[in-house]
């Protein structure tokens, strides 16, 4: 079973393509969202956060206090590679245990941060103009100003980083249909 990664940068449409491969009958891992449910609910990670940010990390029903947590390690680049390392290797981990009970010709595993050594077999990248992305990201986003929303695209990976990683590539501007280049991809894929 190949293992195929989708990415891109924030705004590009990554969701909707992993929606449409859904679509299609293809279980799709979206890693932001397992993280978060893996950093309320697995005891290690719950642990090893309080550890490094202390009691307030969570609130006292439980809940994980991403106001203050995002406030600690925005300030203080040494805590957010902690938490990177606590959370990272675990998301890492229930994707490979997800992975062996599919039965199917390909995985997708969606998300923001990847890399060519993430143990992927394929690499799908949504590519959309910046331009566009901020325009959607006002749009989806409204607690954000454009200047926010500016700055997260500066610390990701540019237009050419994720191009050079990508095996394939699926154009998400205005002039561009993704059902048809999810079809080609798909088709590819299980051939």
């Amino acid at each position: 079973m190949l293992k195929v990664g989708i990415t891109g940068g924030i705004g590009s449409g990554k969701s909707l393509v992993a929606k449409l491969f859904s679509v299609l009958g293809i279980p799709v891992y979206a890693s932001d969202q397992r993280a978060k449910w893996l950093i309320e609910n697995n005891a290690v990670i719950i642990s090893e956060i309080k550890e490094i940010l202390g009691e307030e990390a969570y609130s006292l029903e439980g809940k994980y206090n991403k106001v203050f947590v995002s406030k600690a390690v925005f300030q203080n680049e040494e805590l957010l590679k902690k938490l990177n390392q606590i959370v990272h290797p675990r998301v890492r981990q229930d994707f490979e245990d997800w992975v062996l009970v599919q039965n199917v010709p390909f995985v997708i595993k969606e998300a923001a941060i990847m890399n060519r050594n993430a143990g992927l077999d394929k690499i799908i990248v949504v590519n959309s103009p910046k331009d566009l992305r901020i325009k959607r990201l006002l749009k989806r986003d409204s607690h954000r100003d454009k200047s926010e929303i500016e700055k997260v695209i500066s610390n990701q990976k540019t237009e050419q980083e994720f191009l050079e990683m990508a095996d394939f590539v699926i154009n998400n501007d205005e002039n561009s249909l993704l059902i048809p280049q999810v079809l080609e991809i798909n088709k590819k894929l299980t051939s």
